[in-house]
């Protein structure tokens, strides 16, 4: 049973900042130059928040980017710069976008709330990822330190009528907030505080099973926290208005919740960058690779030509950048299912699956600790920007890849399954800093 709850969201006051010029993409997508713009943006920008420079703090005085974080928050607070509602509720969030590469416009439409943390072996929220350590460390110490949820979660519900979204939607006037973020995507935020419209939602969400689509991370970080804090604080889930409430303020974390069987879903590839690995030789690795895959050189080419050729296959494949060449790979069926015989079959057929369990560990000898300490790896969405890497001699090789179905996520998930980490990368995200989930 997924349990959704109104807050009374702290947002940023219109007549104080400007929006556009303080929300930001969530903290795992802010490239360093996109942190430098932010910062420059306004004295309170988000991001001076959720990413803070290390450089700008003095150790030496005990400073350091949490603890400035908390500073941050508290002030802003007091000086009215972040405002808090005064009435429970929920938000409407709508995203329109052009998909990268093509001339399509989508709106994907969700909505804001809170929503009960739940061990994965409760059954009600399953992931589909592996997580990494460092993130999970960095989001826990921001948690301890601000003790507020700045980005929400991304949920995914299944809901092939679209009746959870119309309650929401129709008759919706002026949004109550607009903003076209850098990637040109408009998003529109509409408060809702009726209690009979809140109530509607809260038991048409009773019976939802939730798939994490982003914010695997902040989940697990979030979980673990609550587990701390829910024994002396617990009270019933029911607040004075009548309307459902956490038994904690812990036991709850701003999410987005979207329908997986809508239209707007669109999940992009997330590319693998491999670096400073010890005599990495191309040739070596295209005569290794021929066991478990069919090798075709490539005439060298831009990321473009090279994604073009890989969406047109069918089976798994991928592109080899090296400064040896390029390579297309096709994998062996026979080869492939005799080295994965222990992985389900549903796993097996995943192109990432076979990329980190055969490419990564048996021919790289990255294993699951070196990836999940990210000792040689980087995830990049820009295809163009992993050839790059390679090109200019930061990296040895880059692996071009096709994205996860979400038919694909879907299976693997409610299978109690996870997919290797950075699998899915859901366009557009959702901005941090439309609402703000104080725990005090």
């Amino acid at each position: 049973m997924a349990r959704i709850y109104p807050f009374r969201a702290w947002r940023y006051n219109p007549s104080a900042v400007r929006l556009a010029d303080v929300v930001t993409q969530p903290y795992d997508k802010i490239s360093p130059a996109m942190q430098q713009a932010y910062y420059q943006r306004s004295p309170y920008n988000l991001v001076r928040i959720i990413l803070g420079l290390p450089e700008l703090f003095d150790a030496e005085k005990g400073e350091n980017v949490y603890s400035r974080a908390a500073r941050d928050l508290r002030a802003w607070r007091e000086q009215g710069v972040l405002i808090q509602e005064h009435d429970p509720c929920v938000f409407a969030y709508a995203q329109r976008f052009q998909v990268p590469g093509t001339d399509i416009v989508k709106e994907r439409r969700g909505f804001i709330a809170l929503g009960k943390l739940q061990d994965y072996s409760e059954k009600v929220v399953f992931r589909h990822e592996q997580t990494l350590s460092k993130p999970k460390s960095d989001r826990l110490n921001l948690l301890k330190a601000t003790r507020a949820h700045f980005g929400q979660i991304f949920m995914l519900y299944s809901d092939p009528s679209g009746s959870v979204e119309k309650n929401l939607y129709d008759g919706n006037g002026a949004a109550d907030a607009e903003i076209t973020d850098e990637y040109g995507v408009l998003h529109r935020l509409w408060r809702v505080n009726n209690p009979a419209t809140i109530r509607l939602l809260t038991t048409a969400m009773d019976d939802k099973k939730l798939i994490i689509a982003d914010g695997h991370h902040r989940y697990e970080t979030a979980l673990n926290y609550a587990k701390e804090h829910g024994h002396a604080t617990a009270h019933a889930e029911s607040g004075g208005s009548g309307l459902p409430q956490p038994p904690y303020p812990e036991a709850a974390v701003m999410m987005t919740f979207v329908n997986m069987d809508s239209d707007g879903l669109v999940i992009l590839p997330t590319h693998r960058v491999v670096h400073s690995l010890e005599g990495f030789d191309p040739a070596a690795f295209r005569a290794k690779a021929e066991e478990y895959f069919t090798v075709e050189p490539l005439a060298t080419g831009d990321a473009q030509r090279y994604i073009g050729t890989l969406t047109s296959q069918t089976g798994t494949a991928f592109v080899a950048i090296t400064r040896g060449g390029d390579f297309f790979l096709r994998a062996k069926p026979e080869q492939m299912a005799k080295a994965l015989a222990e992985v389900p079959e549903r796993q097996r057929q995943l192109d990432l699956t076979q990329l980190h369990s055969i490419v990564l560990d048996r021919l790289l000898g990255l294993d699951a600790e070196k990836v999940r300490e990210q000792t040689n790896l980087r995830y990049l969405r820009d295809a163009g920007e992993a050839v790059e890497q390679v090109r200019k001699g930061e990296a040895d090789v880059a692996f071009l890849t096709n994205p996860v179905t979400m038919e694909q996520l879907r299976e693997v998930a409610f299978a109690g399954e996870v997919m290797p980490q950075k699998s899915t990368d859901f366009f557009p995200k959702l901005l941090s800093g439309l609402t703000i989930y104080a725990l005090d």
